[in-house]
């Protein structure tokens, strides 16, 4: 009989990495998330046990390090509609792992392979979300999945209205702005220098 994939943990573990992994995703340090994902693989292949408290941190480790080919895409697809987790032999050749990363397999596997089995379909589903790789494309904090994707909150007010105002939204320049009081300028906390 075939294993069940567990689709709530494997969503709540999505969205723990994914948050995770945007937190490192910053252009101004390119690479964070590298070398936190390095960090990462080094500790877990130390102790695999700590995936026991703290599963998210294997798709972290193995984030961007994986490929799945279209084949595989549709196969894992197939496994996670029907919450069936894969085999070892059907596993194995539908993810393609980095050479650097085998160690950290094989001691993940040793550990727990119902883990690593989780960890790979969380790569997938970040791998497919389109979320993340649209971050790393251009760098912004603010990206959306879908590219047709329009803003139904658009401002209903035409800047050829005659009832269009621009001082009614106001100016950048708040630089000679009434009322302004500075006294709060020089606050430091304990131990803070100014």
């Amino acid at each position: 009989m075939a294993q069940k994939l567990n689709l709530a943990r494997i969503r709540a573990l999505q969205t723990d990495a994914l948050e995770n992994i945007e937190s490192y995703m910053d252009p101004d340090t390119p690479k964070a998330l590298e070398q936190f994902t390095a960090k990462m693989s080094a500790i877990l292949l130390a102790a695999p046990d700590m995936l026991d408290s703290v599963p998210e941190y294997l798709p972290m480790a193995l984030y961007g390090r994986v490929k799945f080919t279209p084949a595989a895409k549709l196969q894992w697809q197939q496994w996670l509609n029907s919450a069936t987790a894969p085999s070892w032999d059907e596993f194995k050749i539908s993810v393609a792992f980095n050479n650097a990363d085998l160690a950290l397999v094989k001691a993940i596997r040793a550990h727990s392979e119902a883990q690593l089995i989780e960890a790979c379909a969380v790569l997938f589903l970040l791998d497919g979300s389109g979320t993340l790789t649209a971050k790393r494309r251009n760098g912004s904090e603010t990206y959306n999945e879908d590219p047709s994707y329009e803003d139904d909150e658009q401002d209903d007010v035409d800047s050829d209205s005659p009832h269009y105002d621009s001082d009614d939204y106001g100016s950048d320049d708040d630089s000679d702005e009434e009322g302004y009081d500075n006294q709060y300028d020089d606050i430091r906390f304990n131990g803070e220098k100014p």
